[in-house]
């Protein structure tokens, strides 16, 4: 099968594992040898894709808060808010852009950035969670369907937080978020990194390959290569230090490892992020800074 990035047909299966979350559906993960992307296989279709979604836990979804662990993730997700917000608005000091956030959710981020008097325009796929928004927040988000029907050299910034290792449309989609940035606009993305500590560690039981939603794995290199074809060029990359916790506590939880699965997780948690301190590329989880290279749109 060819690679989703680089179209090279030398790939390899480099894992086998399962949904943990629902179904316990077994999947493979597939290396590319040729730009180090996964891919999980077979794909669900965009038609089957939703019922793999359709459980409480999805937190991104729901905003669920029973249960320590839905806890943790919000008060972790009160603290990463402050820190996205503040660094978005020092890309463009003292200045009140239009941001545009693609798989906002319940629309946390978005809301966070109208409350800095940005303009903010939000896509989420699923209805009732952009239900959910327009509840919590009073967000009017639209579907993601609208992705492609958005103006040209718009926004300042766009952001996608764990959301491209989502997307079907791959190619389609950072096509049409070039078309749309302005010149020097920032695409920011996170995602998980599977060439981190607590990946290696963790193996089949990583809880960040979270198949089959995830439908991409990423390293830095097949990130960097697929954004520069694209037409972007990188600026920066930074660890987000809480991921490699809370992932390595679910790992735990897959692993079934009992009363010694939080002691370990935190061991691997910590470990992880010291490495990450010496080289931001092996953060468990990785947001990439790029920047528009010009203002004429790539085919």
């Amino acid at each position: 099968m060819n690679c989703p990035v680089c179209n090279h047909s030398n790939s390899q299966i480099a894992l086998e594992s399962q949904d943990y979350s629902l179904t316990q559906t077994v999947f493979s993960i597939v290396h590319c040898a040729n730009c180090s992307l996964r891919f999980t296989s077979p794909v669900p279709s965009q038609d089957e894709i939703g019922q793999y979604y359709q459980f409480k836990e999805y937190i991104s979804h729901t905003d669920v808060k029973e249960g320590w662990m839905n806890q943790m993730y919000h008060f972790v997700r009160t603290k990463t808010l402050a820190q996205k917000t503040k660094w978005v608005q020092s890309l463009f000091t003292g200045h009140k852009g239009h941001l545009l956030d693609i798989g906002a959710g319940t629309g946390a981020f978005a809301h966070a950035m109208q409350q800095k008097a940005w303009k903010v325009t939000g896509l989420e796929p699923d209805a009732a969670t952009r239900a959910k928004a327009l509840e919590i927040h009073k967000l009017n988000l639209q579907s993601t369907e609208a992705i492609f029907e958005l103006p040209e050299n718009e926004y300042e910034v766009i952001t996608m937080w764990h959301v491209l290792e989502h997307v079907h449309a791959l190619k389609p989609y950072l096509h049409q978020c070039y078309k749309s940035l302005k010149y020097n606009g920032r695409l920011i993305i996170a995602v998980p990194n599977y060439t981190s500590f607590d990946a290696k560690y963790y193996q089949k039981y990583w809880a960040a390959y979270d198949l089959p939603r995830h439908l991409y794995h990423f390293s830095p290199k097949a990130m960097t290569r697929l954004l520069n074809e694209i037409g972007f060029d990188l600026v920066s990359i930074r660890p987000m230090w809480y991921d490699s916790f809370y992932v390595s506590l679910l790992s735990e939880k897959y692993k079934q490892s009992g009363k010694l699965g939080m002691l370990v997780a935190g061991t691997i948690g910590m470990l992880s992020n010291l490495f990450a301190m010496k080289d931001a590329s092996k953060g468990s989880s990785i947001i990439y800074e790029f920047k528009k290279q010009s203002n004429s749109s790539k085919n």
